[in-house]
């Protein structure tokens, strides 16, 4: 049982890797790099190291679910959403775009302000804030990681599952395809801002975060590190006053930059509690799935 289940990690952790040399379907892919972290949980007993590499296999199973719409980036810009969010933000902005009225209003004209220096790190950050939380609840409270966790992740999976099915363009690629006229034009400061810090390492940065440009709604920055604000918060107030600053400040900052609508951070905050309302609803069911493989991982090493 336990050579077969990792075999069932091997192949979960080469699929998402191989999928292009390989040309295999992405049904095969999703199913086999899902596979791989509840394998995980059978070839190996439970640790503080089994819970951290089950993390990073259920998010290499995302990468691949959000790469794999741009594998064919013909075919996807065939059939990405532009106009729906700019009317839906123009309406919310009352004429006017907020990422257009905030850059008018604080940005200038070929330079980075200090402000936006301070909203592009905020942006960048946000790699490190859901797994960062993940790993203060397992180094700090271990006894809230397991539902803090399947809490955060489901918030990447479901979510995820919008980029296919609806591909829509954040804002500056909205604007560059002409579907946002404004004067001045709407700018990507955090590109602008990363060009001129990383100078010539940012394209090698660049095109390997930014697996899928087509991939804004829902704004799944903001969804984790709301989800994030809302673990801190139960956990204790300085923690959650921490949360709540970063994903205010995110929000901001995703706006302001012309990476999202706010249309995609209300969609990010409707998924969040949409699983956060879902927990009762489908925790009995998760929790006897996790028995079923803690009963395998049981038997495996009997």
């Amino acid at each position: 049982m336990r050579l077969a289940a990792w075999g069932v990690v091997a192949a979960g952790v080469a699929a998402p890797a191989l999928r292009r040399r390989l040309r295999l379907r992405p049904p095969v892919v999703a199913v086999a790099a899902y596979a791989a972290p509840v394998a995980l949980c059978v070839a190996v007993r439970r640790s503080r190291a089994r819970d951290v590499v089950t993390v990073m296999l259920n998010m290499w199973a995302y990468i691949a679910m959000y790469e794999m719409p741009n594998d064919d980036a013909e075919a996807l810009s065939r059939r990405v959403r532009i106009r729906y969010p700019v009317l839906v933000d123009r309406a919310l902005g009352l004429g006017e775009l907020p990422g257009v009225r905030l850059q008018k209003a604080f940005s200038r004209p070929e330079v980075t302000t200090p402000l936006e220096a301070v909203l592009v790190w905020a942006h960048w950050s946000w790699f490190l804030v859901p797994h960062g939380t993940m790993a203060y609840l397992l180094a700090f409270h271990r006894e809230r990681f397991p539902r803090g966790a399947a809490l955060m992740y489901a918030v990447f999976d479901v979510g995820v599952l919008f980029y296919w099915v609806l591909p829509t363009a954040p804002p500056w690629y909205a604007a560059r395809s002409g579907a946002i006229t404004a004067d001045p034009a709407l700018r990507r400061l955090m590109v602008e801002h990363g060009e001129m810090f990383w100078r010539e390492r940012w394209e090698p940065l660049y095109s390997f975060l930014g697996g899928n440009p087509l991939a804004a709604m829902p704004s799944l920055h903001f969804a984790t590190s709301l989800m994030a604000a809302l673990l801190l918060t139960e956990v204790g107030p300085v923690e959650g006053a921490f949360g709540w600053t970063y994903a205010i400040t995110l929000g901001f900052a995703l706006v302001y930059l012309g990476e999202h609508y706010v249309a995609d951070l209300l969609a990010g905050a409707a998924l969040t509690l949409g699983v956060r309302r879902a927990e009762a609803r489908f925790g009995p069911l998760v929790a006897r799935a996790s028995r079923a493989v803690a009963a395998l991982e049981a038997r495996a090493h009997a």
